[in-house]
């Protein structure tokens, strides 16, 4: 019989005694701020059908129209775009960020866009799916705020180095940007505990990281209410939404360690 208490108990021991806590995070810690999930049964994607796979083609194919259609789909807002706009981070985000703040947690890979990790006040970040607020040169990888990038060109070019830019988002058909996929293999070769919150654990890149901490020796501990197929390897599994858990998990650690 499943004894969530027992769980916490077993999480933050191991959380306590790691050297090197990374998290890989999914879109069910979104969904608790109101944002809607792409897969999952009740996802967009389920309901209206999964965006073009040839995405990243159609931009580099024709990146002006691209743009130009960006430009003028600004004056839509759709559900998920509404909804992202006006999210803000919930009590697992802000307990994430207390866990890096008194050093149980060392570094956050996260898959979702919506930049609620940073406005609850996390630092160590790496986005391997891109960052919704930002702007990013093809070519080079640079950055910069979406509202500080003005360029009167269509396409936009880097400054730099004269490479296409496009939002930093990645999209279907297009590499993960080198400089993030090297952050988190550097992390995951570090980590000796990884915390899989509110991830299906099925979409690759990402789903390596974990694995990578698990072959090397390394425990995994999952915050989901839903099982996943690495749910049988975890040393813990916390059944609970994230904004439940991971507050109860810092509080936790924060007892044993006295």
């Amino acid at each position: 019989m499943y004894d969530f208490e027992m769980q916490l108990d077993i999480a933050a021991q191991i959380v306590g005694e790691a050297s090197y806590v990374m998290a890989l995070v999914g879109a069910g810690l979104s969904k608790e701020s109101g944002i809607p999930t792409f897969r999952g049964g009740d996802g967009l994607w389920d309901k209206h059908g999964e965006p073009p796979m040839d995405g990243y083609q159609r931009f580099v194919e024709d990146p002006a129209g691209w743009w130009a259609q960006r430009l003028a789909d600004q004056e839509k807002m759709g559900d998920f775009t509404q909804a992202i706009e006006t999210a803000r981070p919930n009590a697992g985000h802000l307990a994430l960020a207390d866990m890096e703040r008194e050093g149980f947690l060392q570094h956050i890979i996260t898959q979702n866009i919506d930049n609620l990790h940073q406005v609850a006040g996390s630092l160590l970040v790496t986005e391997i799916h891109g960052n919704r607020t930002k702007m990013r040169c093809i070519e080079c990888s640079r950055r910069w705020p979406r509202a500080a990038f003005v360029s009167e060109e269509v396409p936009p070019r880097c400054p730099d180095c004269g490479g296409l830019v496009k939002s930093d988002t990645v999209m279907f058909g297009e590499p993960i940007p080198r400089d993030a996929l090297e952050s988190c293999q550097r992390v995951a070769q570090q980590a000796d505990v990884v915390l899989l919150i509110g991830t299906s654990a099925v979409v690759y890149p990402a789903a390596e990281f974990p694995l990578m901490v698990y072959r090397a020796g390394g425990k995994m501990i999952e915050v989901n209410p839903q099982e996943t197929p690495l749910s049988e390897y975890c040393a813990a599994v916390l059944r609970a939404p994230s904004g439940e858990a991971l507050p109860a998990l810092l509080e936790r650690a924060r007892a044993l360690r006295g």
